[in-house]
């Protein structure tokens, strides 16, 4: 028999889930509970919330998410709590990885969860509750920053003007020795990725191949070019850059609108993101 928490995420009046739990969360109950698990169902409204359903440490966790930016609060919490002083640093942990593996999550999306549908997770009450006491798993890549946070699918920098065009701004942007661009060219967008298919441009893809499992990240950036035809016009067109490898290092030049994980929110300092490898991972079937 297995002790199963299902935490089910809150962030206000327009949060995903309500103080009182959903039918999909019943539903996952009921189904956990016909496996033979006994299961305790929490709300969480803030970190503190977060961190008491991780002090049950011996039961198998079930996020009920309505938004990837909800998942992620929930492996941030994850990694503050399991993460090594670098004092204390423990050999056995690989010299690619700053935090030991976290434990396996269950995903219950309460709407749209890109992650679970990029990453083949089952969906439905029942098939979640299914994997989790089945317990397999599939280990995936983690992107840790320097601003305190993660990554779980990716980040977006770049915004557009009330005509729904993209604003240029400037940034320099180096993925591990690679300069992808040194500040001096207008870009349109850069992308951060784990997952495939995370933003487009001119309806070009940023970033096409991303592996949430290969131990590498995708960096992509898109800035217009000016070509002139030989008849004297002018054109404009999306020329896209992309790299791949442990770290990216972006350093806007004054503040640029960015989405991680669904998350809004503005950057006007540099900021790197690096690769854990493996260190998170969901119950799949």
């Amino acid at each position: 028999m297995y002790d199963v928490v299902l935490l089910a995420l809150d962030d206000g009046p327009a949060g995903g889930c309500a103080s009182t739990p959903r039918v999909p969360v019943l539903a996952c109950r009921d189904a956990l509970v016909a496996g033979g698990a006994r299961v305790e169902t929490i709300t969480a409204f803030s970190d503190e919330d977060i961190d008491a359903a991780l002090d049950k440490t011996d039961a198998r966790l079930v996020v009920a998410a309505a938004t990837d930016g909800q998942v992620r609060a929930v492996v941030r919490r994850m990694v503050r709590r399991y993460t090594p002083p670098p004092s204390t640093r423990p050999d056995s942990l690989p010299q690619d990885r700053t935090l030991p593996d976290l434990p396996p999550i269950g995903l219950l999306p309460m709407g749209d969860v890109e992650l679970v549908t990029r990453l083949g997770l089952p969906s439905g009450p029942s098939d979640v509750a299914a994997a989790v006491l089945g317990g397999r798993t599939r280990r995936l890549d983690l992107l840790r920053n320097d601003g305190g946070s993660v990554t779980l699918h990716g980040a977006l920098l770049g915004g557009a003007g009330d005509d729904g065009q993209a604003v240029p701004y400037a940034a320099r942007v180096e993925v591990d020795d690679a300069v992808l661009t040194d500040g001096t060219e207008p870009l349109l967008a850069t992308a951060v990725a784990n997952a495939d298919g995370y933003a487009t441009v001119d309806d070009l893809p940023l970033v096409t191949r991303a592996d949430p499992a290969d131990g590498v990240l995708d960096v992509a950036v898109a800035l217009p070019v000016t070509t002139r035809r030989w008849y004297g016009r002018r054109e404009v067109r999306v020329e896209v850059r992309r790299a791949h490898g442990r770290a990216v290092a972006i350093h806007p030049f004054a503040e640029v609108p960015f989405v991680d994980d669904g998350v809004a929110g503005t950057l006007g300092r540099k900021r790197t993101w690096w690769m854990e490898r493996g260190a998170w991972a969901v119950f799949t079937t």
